[in-house]
């Protein structure tokens, strides 16, 4: 009996695998799944890669990569439906256009096999992740070598998902010195931080906000002012309860992939306190200081402070116990981005918690947990 119930559990695993590895015919329709228009990174840069929808026998696809700036190629790439099969062909072009192959050479991938979720050519394969995410993996030959190399690419949808706001690059590093008399800081939009996410209704007397940004390769810059009439910092201990002391919570989600990130680094939520330190949770689900991740100056005048703030960004392999390094910023790339802040007026938590962004449903505290609350910045020169 054991042995037939282990013979019964095998049948319905190898039949399970079957069903996921099934392999389909070589038809455009089963690949209709990779038109669109996709972007990532690789090669220290920015690439996008357009398909069409299967049309004529052949789908048709333009990639460009931008390095510092600056288009490095282009290609052009067509998959065709070709004596029962399919083959995919491309060339490449310089950033003056100019071929690197010859007028009649293409470099051409012939198809191997093909299923729900991929589609694998000699040399080139592409990988379903989601509707708006794959993985394409290129065998690239060097000094008689052979190394894949992965490109993730995330969909860009038609209507955008999450609120947009373009950030412009400074021409050199803001110094964070809570002044604010860098000219990048004279021409750039200010944004409201006006969103009730926690709390009663509070009115101008009791808080006002406003917040700008820009950019460097090195970090991303948020200068905020803040009209507060009582600032308060009841917990001495910065690891206590720091959420219902006055406070700026900056959520930066690198690769604006949206998701869980309570006890992960898929996202941060660094809350600044009035006294510089920087906490979210860690992954060994307890606040840490990340002092590191962000450099802050706070000067005070009355009741409005001017938050000058410098924030290094890492990718979701960030791992507490290691060391990391920051990721550097290209024109093009796009960030998972709220800002907030704690209000407390001598309570023991903070009576309001006010938001940049709005946040649909009656839960609006969540963007601790929730990166896909996040808005989306888009640096632009």
């Amino acid at each position: 009996m054991k042995n037939f119930a282990t013979l019964l559990i095998l049948a319905i695993s190898i039949s399970t695998y079957s069903q996921e590895e099934k392999t389909l015919e070589p038809k455009l329709e089963n690949i209709a799944w990779i038109s669109g228009t996709w972007h990532g990174e690789a090669f220290g840069g920015i690439t996008e890669e357009i398909w069409s929808e299967p049309s004529g026998g052949s789908m048709m696809a333009t990639f460009k990569l931008i390095v510092d700036e600056k288009v490095t190629f282009y290609e052009i790439e067509v998959i065709r439906e070709i004596e029962n099969t399919l083959i995919l062909q491309l060339k490449h072009f310089g950033p003056d256009l100019k071929g690197w192959e010859t007028k009649d050479e293409t470099v051409d991938f012939p198809l191997k096999y093909m299923t729900p979720n991929k589609v694998v050519f000699e040399g080139m394969s592409f990988e379903k992740v989601s509707d708006n995410e794959m993985n394409i993996y290129v065998d690239i030959k060097e000094n008689d070598k052979i190394e894949t190399v992965k490109f993730n690419y995330k969909k860009q949808t038609e209507e955008p998902l999450k609120p947009t706001q373009n950030v412009k690059k400074a021409q050199s590093n803001p110094k964070i010195d809570g002044i604010a008399d860098e000219n990048i800081w004279q021409n750039t939009k200010w944004y409201p931080i006006d969103q009730l996410w926690l709390g009663s209704q509070y009115n101008s007397a009791d808080f006002e906000g406003k917040y700008k940004l820009t950019w460097t390769k090195e970090a991303l810059y948020l200068l905020a002012e803040i009209k507060d009439d009582k600032l308060i910092d009841i917990n001495e201990n910065p690891l206590i309860a720091w959420w219902d002391d006055d406070c700026l919570e900056i959520f930066i989600d690198e690769d604006n992939s949206g998701g869980e990130h309570q006890y992960n680094h898929n996202a941060f939520a660094y809350h600044i306190a009035l006294d510089g330190n920087v906490v979210d949770m860690s992954t060994e689900k307890q606040g840490k200081l990340y002092n590191s991740h962000v450099e802050s100056k706070r000067i005070t005048k009355g009741n409005t402070s001017t938050w000058e703030v410098k924030i290094l960004l890492f990718d979701d392999t960030y791992d507490d116990n290691k060391e990391n390094i920051p990721v550097e910023l290209l024109v093009g790339k796009t960030i998972g981005f709220a800002l907030a802040y704690c209000d407390n007026d001598y309570s023991t938590v903070r009576e309001n918690f006010i938001g940049s962004i709005p946040v649909e449903g009656e839960d609006k505290n969540r963007g601790w947990i929730d990166a896909n609350i996040f808005g989306t910045l888009k640096l632009i020169d």
